[in-house]
């Protein structure tokens, strides 16, 4: 591997412009392929296998003309203060809006909340249902702009009117999440390289690589189902990788030019040796993103396959475009020192009447002081400080992540709704007002579609579910049926007492599925339960149920290619388990902020709830490849330096010396452009960016830099056994770069002595 990319990046060095040109051409090409293409669709809510689903499912085929996601607005009225909904002025401003929606384009159906008993028990507050012909995505602006003028001309009339529902759905407030991970970076590298184009090139690449993905994205959007959910998490990742993969390249050329190696062979040594770690990382990356195919739900699997593609396409970048640029620029990523040739330092003379005549002049090249003295590098003092300690760095290492993960072990999931919208959003007010108007439960009702086809006589059948579901303790009140025209499906519409995001409502709904064996059996039909409940904990049971074979499927490809990399049997082994521990602490500073709501307020966090369902099987699936990065970046320096001749706690002080300062720098490049998308307003995507964050602080910081040191110093030489017969099995892959150093030898230059002394008299 390591021979391949470094003919590779011999070519692309002496190639630069071609190189370049072909980049420039794929780029303009997929921008003109994504300016033609149709318009990308919405995010599919299906989940096929799912009870929730089927009853969606059913509605579509037994309802037609009507969808079962149609848009719906549910319209709250609350009368002032010491007033009645049902007193003459505000019942006549109530049917106004009624009537004047009812005629708007695209209206299904527009039911006033006398005629459907929709008041409240103290006449305080009403809601009227307003359906829509369409789906949300697809209502007109002037389907919107007739109901918000029908709204502004009730509150005129003195009412507090706010909306629900999906017709008129606040738009999330746009953060400054790409420009903040941006500027982050940019500042991140400036201070790691000390150089304004060595800082400028990962950022440039990674740019260009995202912007290949996301137009290729927007491409094939139509084709393959592509949403805008699929290019957000592709940008998002492609920024993060494609810096990190640039980093190590760039980090590693500089380091093979100190060495006294000339720009090109040091260009083609640096993708040989670090580029071969970006190659087997990145495939770690894209085996977990592929990975989500395995959940079986459509929208995560073209999430997986945008992402993997894009991470792709960093890697191709990382071993072409680099090593191109880099021939442009060879010296322009190089330190200032580097650049302007021997530092000099001067030390004075005593001289006549007292003054200092005499200068000596101190080469210093890689670093050190004006004395000679080098400075020890904060990696390498911590690496020592790691392997003289390894057993009390691991024990509180295990145990306080142990501790941050011990809320996970609470986790409730679910999809967060408009209770968990900012109080600012008429939503959240409407979902507030009807709550206190009608109970907790309102918010939440429960979706029964009860099909009669083979009953005798459907309205007695229908009649007789709804009694039987009314019976239930639990349920407040039930809809009468609402028939097709067929007769042979009705809705029942069943409200229970607590909130949607209660414990009490799901296990209300399992009773209701447990029971129904006995009331089918009495009443002759067949019923589904349905409904934003309903639908949460299906879709928590479906994840919880993938959960295990997603792990199995991503651990176990990536242990064979870990075993290949480093040919170890325990160092894989101890990768899996750093990442179950820093999943764990992940997943439990999520449940503590927004679960339960410790610190909530420092983050934006206005109401606390249920975890999104998907977050626990996203985050593993990501989180787990980018760990992998930091695991194989920086192990592969350690391996390298003890199949080399060193010792194996010398070799993990050597490999912290050449990577920590790297991979730190690259872990806070990852948290500055997750932690950045936690500046918009959506609650969901504050969730993911946060527990990305902090998953990538917890595995870079403390894993990759306590827990992977710690064990490797108490295995010693058993980290690196291989049974025999498996090492005659697998292949060698050589990222070490170990056939690079037997065919070019480091330059005399380079033997380490960085201290070279000319003394000249003036």
């Amino acid at each position: 591997m390591s021979t391949f990319l470094h003919r590779v990046a011999h070519w692309a060095f002496r190639r630069r412009r071609t190189v370049v040109l072909v980049w420039v051409a794929v780029l303009a090409a997929v921008f003109l392929g994504a300016a033609n293409s149709s318009e990308a669709p919405e995010d599919s809510a299906s989940l096929p296998g799912i009870e929730s689903q089927q009853a969606f499912d059913l509605l579509d085929e037994r309802f037609p003309g009507t969808e079962a996601d149609g848009a719906q607005a549910r319209v709250v009225f609350v009368a002032a203060d010491g007033q009645q909904i049902t007193s003459t002025a505000n019942r006549s401003a109530v049917d106004t809006l009624v009537d004047e929606v009812a005629h708007g384009p695209q209206v299904a159906g527009a039911t006033s909340p006398f005629d459907a008993h929709a008041v409240s028990e103290d006449a305080s507050t009403a809601y009227a249902t307003i359906t829509y012909r369409t789906t949300a995505e697809d209502l007109t602006e002037a389907s919107k702009e007739a109901l918000t003028e029908a709204v502004e001309h009730a509150r005129d009339a003195g009412l507090t009117v706010e909306v629900g529902g999906s017709a008129l759905e606040t738009e999330p407030a746009q953060g400054i999440g790409e420009v903040l991970g941006i500027l982050v970076a940019a500042a991140v590298l400036l201070i790691t390289f000390g150089s304004l184009a060595a800082a400028g090139l990962p950022l440039l690449t990674a740019v260009l690589g995202v912007g290949i993905s996301l137009a290729t994205i927007t491409a094939l959007g139509s084709a393959l189902g592509f949403s805008s959910t699929v290019g957000e998490l592709a940008m998002m990742l492609g920024l993060a990788v494609g810096i990190d993969y640039s980093l190590f390249v760039v980090s590693r050329y500089r380091e093979e030019r100190a060495k006294g190696h000339q720009a090109q062979e040091a260009a083609a040594l640096a993708v040989g040796t670090a580029g071969s770690a970006v190659v087997f990382a990145g495939l770690t990356v894209v085996i977990a993103l592929l990975g989500l195919s395995v959940v079986g739900v459509p929208t995560l699997t073209k999430m997986g396959i945008g992402s993997a593609g894009t991470v792709l396409v960093g890697v191709l970048i990382a071993l072409t475009t680099v090593p191109a640029l880099l021939g442009f620029w060879p010296d322009a990523v190089l330190p200032r020192r580097d650049r302007e040739g021997p530092r000099r330092t001067r030390s004075r003379r005593p001289g006549r009447f007292g003054r200092n005549r005499t200068w000596t002049w101190n080469w210093n090249r890689q670093g050190t002081t004006p004395a000679g003295t080098a400075r020890t590098p904060w990696g390498v003092r911590w690496a020592r400080f790691v392997t003289r300690r390894p057993v009390a760095v691991l024990l509180l290492t295990v145990v306080g992540l142990g501790a941050l993960a011990v809320p996970s072990l609470n986790l409730r999931m679910g999809m967060p709704g408009a209770e968990s919208k900012p109080t600012t959003t008429t939503e959240r007010r409407a979902y507030d007002a009807l709550a206190d108007g009608f109970g907790p439960g309102f918010n939440g009702p429960l979706t029964v579609v009860v099909d009669v086809k083979g009953a005798d006589d459907p309205a007695a059948a229908v009649t007789g579910v709804s009694d039987r579901l009314a019976d239930i303790e639990g349920i407040v009140s039930v809809s009468p049926p609402h028939f097709n025209e067929a007769k042979d499906t009705a809705v029942v519409s069943a409200v229970p007492s607590t909130g949607p995001a209660g414990e009490r409502t799901q296990d209300l709904v399992r009773t209701i599925r447990d029971e129904r064996p006995v009331i089918e059996s009495a009443t002759g039909a067949e019923f589904q339960v349905t409904g934003t409940t309903a639908l949460n904990i299906d879709v928590g049971r479906k994840m919880q149920d993938a959960l295990v074979p997603y792990l199995a499927v991503v651990v176990g490809l990536a242990f064979l290619l870990l075993m290949v990399v480093f040919r170890s049997i325990l160092v894989p082994v101890k990768a899996a388990l750093g990442f179950l521990l820093s999943v764990g602490a992940a997943l439990g500073a999520i449940v503590t902020v927004f679960q339960e709501g410790h610190g909530a307020g420092v983050f934006g966090v206005e109401e606390t709830g249920p975890i999104m369902s998907t977050m626990p099987i996203f985050l593993v699936g990501i989180v787990f490849g980018l760990a992998m990065d930091y695991q194989v970046f920086l192990v592969s320096r350690i391996r390298e330096a003890h199949i080399h001749g060193e010792q194996p706690g010398q070799a993990v002080v050597t490999g912290f010396r050449h990577s920590a300062q790297v991979v730190g720098a690259a872990a806070l490049i990852m948290m500055a452009v997750f932690g950045g998308f936690m500046t918009g307003g959506e609650s969901m995507v504050k969730m993911v960016g946060f527990g990305l964050a902090s998953a990538v602080f917890f595995d870079a910081f403390v894993v990759r830099m306590a827990f992977v040191p710690a064990v490797l110093a108490l295995l010693g030489k058993r980290a690196w056994w291989l049974p025999g017969r498996l090492d005659r099995l697998l292949p060698r892959v050589d990222v070490e770069g170990e056939a690079l150093t037997r065919r070019a030898p480091a330059p005399d230059d380079a033997s380490g002595d960085d201290d070279r002394r000319e003394s000249v008299t003036a």
